[in-house]
């Protein structure tokens, strides 16, 4: 395992955050608004990423320069494990292990996400749902930790709203679901927090407000332990 950097705290600096399969910047969003600096990566341009992007191969990128960073936040592709993929006999890779060994030998506390279906691969995963930030959306996200970072699981209020039928335009009264080749982009976007998507990066992304939640208990664990990376 790499050893990890020395550390000192730098004020006035926003800790840097590494945003891997950034994909359209829904997760760097939300790390943003509670104080990093963010830099996504993914093997494909992104044009849309709202900030610092550099394309390239996100495993190779961790064992590169995954130390150099404060706090690492992955969300390996999720399509492995999405009954919809299945269904239609697609294959996808799985990048789960291969990317959880390399967070591992960062020496940096870190979050690894994914859907449902990969939780039985997720070490004692957190669930968060939309319903636990007064989102008009349920997706359910699960998010691993490591490195030294922990999260504590919030209450996951009653889905009480009925949801839309999958593709199908959005009823009053009811949620979106905004997966596949759905309807509504505009409302996606309200409703998510991620006005500047496409429908491409929307039916993928973590909402922005999740990842908020997230940055915070890990700036809370950096400002504790003094474990910003030296600049």
């Amino acid at each position: 395992m790499t050893q990890p950097a020395t550390f000192r705290r730098v004020h006035g600096r926003r800790p840097r955050l590494l945003d891997l399969y950034c994909c359209q910047g829904g997760a760097g969003k939300g790390y943003d608004d509670a104080g990093f600096n963010v830099t996504g990566v993914d093997k494909t341009p992104q044009p849309r990423y709202p900030f610092r992007f550099v394309q390239a191969d996100a495993i190779a990128f961790i064992l590169e320069h995954g130390a150099a960073f404060d706090f690492i936040h992955a969300s390996p592709p999720c399509q492995h494990d999405t009954e919809c993929q299945r269904i239609q006999g697609n294959t996808h890779p799985d990048l789960i292990a291969p990317t959880r060994a390399a967070l591992e030998t960062t020496g940096r506390p870190w979050v690894m996400e994914n859907v449902r279906g990969a939780v039985p691969k997720l070490h004692a995963p957190v669930m968060l749902c939309g319903q636990m930030f007064g989102l008009a959306n349920y997706r359910h996200r699960y998010f691993e930790t490591g490195g030294g970072f922990t999260l504590a699981q919030p209450g996951h209020p009653a889905h009480l709203v009925p949801q839309a039928k999958m593709g199908r335009p959005v009823p009053p009264g009811h949620y979106g679901q905004f997966v596949g080749n759905f309807s509504g982009v505009d409302l996606a976007r309200r409703v998510l927090g991620v006005p500047w998507m496409n429908r491409d990066g929307i039916r993928e992304c973590i909402p922005p407000v999740y990842t908020e939640h997230i940055g915070h208990a890990a700036l809370t664990l950096l400002t504790a332990t003094g474990l910003e990376a030296a600049a």
